[in-house]
């Protein structure tokens, strides 16, 4: 039966079983963890290459099927495609188009496909991006609020200051910031589905005269500083790469003289921005996240300094994603059964890979997430910050 494997295949020693269309079975190392079972008979040539965009997309098409815990299954598929596919240096980094109407439309295809999955999941405010470990033993739940509380420390927020949110999501953090710190928030989402359920907490809450949430691109956001503080997590990576001065600019002139901007998101490994190689950005580009592109912590940087505003600090919290994508990962797996009564089957098939695939490609490396939080300085060049860190963990 090993011979009718490709030979790279058969010298590989790792803990895989390939099971047969035919009811035969291979194992390509001892004691194996994670079994690949190949249901089209076309996909043993491939294995010759197996870049994980294509053992990716044959799982989301039904041409296979992986048996074994999702997380080792990652481990596991790296540890094969790293033997047997070659690093892709030279990948030209992504330029995508990014007009309004595309944009809604990739927005859309992700955000929109289920509120009632997404809380199978998520912590109970709904909070879709890196939450904050103090020690790692925290919950979820705990991480999301310390999150918040981490961002609006380092936003200075005062009570009476008017908020802009870019990207508000389910309005976890804007209903937080309004409650907690007293301020008044603007937020903008092109998530209708998020928008609905956003709405609907801030009305339970009252908080309709401190919270208001609006369908609105960055692109249309009032340019005349009227804004103190400015929030944007987890939005920039949809931006495009071709787009982000624009981004930048927007921020600048919806701020005020001497406000601050944070920018919290997903940030390229390698400085050109180009997607991580063996295939893997390739698999996200296509199914998790369309016309999704991240710049390295360089590029947006630069933008951001261009267009006016002062970089001032400036924090990585990748081992932070790589933990809070494991909280997801572990919460969408124990309830399978729920969500596949929820969502289209391939739908569901993504989302596994995406959320263990992600949290190992943090964990790794291939992937950052920074917080970057700028000031707009007042005419003479000054600003109100305070000269140390120390009022951050008081």
């Amino acid at each position: 039966m090993l011979a009718q494997l490709p030979p790279a295949l058969q010298k590989l020693h790792l803990p895989l079983r390939l099971k047969l269309w035919d009811g035969n079975e291979v194992e390509l190392g001892a004691d194996p963890s994670v079994t690949i079972v190949v249901k089209d008979p076309s996909l043993v040539s491939d294995f010759t290459h197996p870049s994980l965009d294509l053992l990716g997309s044959a799982f989301v098409e039904g041409r296979l099927e992986l048996e074994g815990s999702i997380s080792e299954v990652m481990r596991v598929c790296d540890e094969l495609t790293a033997a047997l596919v070659d690093e892709d240096d030279d990948v030209v980094p992504v330029r995508t188009e990014h007009d309004k109407e595309t944009d809604a439309k990739s927005i859309s295809y992700h955000y929109d496909l289920s509120n009632d999955f997404y809380r199978l999941w998520l912590d109970k405010e709904m909070v879709y991006s890196c939450a904050y470990f103090k020690t790692g033993a925290e919950t979820l739940e705990q991480a999301q609020q310390d999150k918040f509380h981490h961002l609006c420390r380092k936003l200075r927020l005062k009570p009476g200051e008017y908020l802009l949110d870019v990207g508000c999501g389910w309005g976890g953090l804007a209903r937080f910031a309004a409650r907690e710190y007293g301020v008044k928030v603007f937020g903008i989402t092109l998530s209708r589905e998020q928008l609905t359920l956003a709405r609907e907490r801030v009305k339970a809450e009252g908080l309709q005269d401190r919270v208001e949430l609006q369908l609105l691109d960055y692109r249309d956001l009032p340019q005349d500083g009227r804004f103190d503080k400015i929030v944007s997590v987890g939005m920039f990576e949809h931006v495009g790469h071709a787009n982000l001065e624009l981004y930048a600019k927007c921020l600048f002139g919806a701020v005020k003289e001497g406000g601050l901007v944070m920018n919290h998101g997903i940030t390229a490994k390698h400085t050109d921005g180009r997607p991580v190689g063996r295939g893997a950005g390739d698999f996200i580009d296509r199914y998790v996240f369309p016309n999704g592109e991240l710049p390295h912590l360089a590029m947006i940087s630069g933008f951001i300094s261009e267009a006016g505003l002062e970089v001032v600090d400036v924090e990585s919290l990748r081992l932070h994603y790589a933990k809070t994508l494991d909280h997801w990962s572990a919460r969408l797996e124990e309830k399978l059964d729920v969500a596949a009564a929820m969502v289209p089957e391939q739908a569901l098939r993504i989302f596994r890979l995406y959320l263990a695939g992600c949290a190992y490609g943090f964990s790794k490396g291939w992937i950052n997430l920074h917080q970057i939080l700028a000031v707009k300085p007042f005419a003479d060049g000054s600003h109100d910050l305070p000269l140390t860190r120390d009022d951050l963990y008081a």
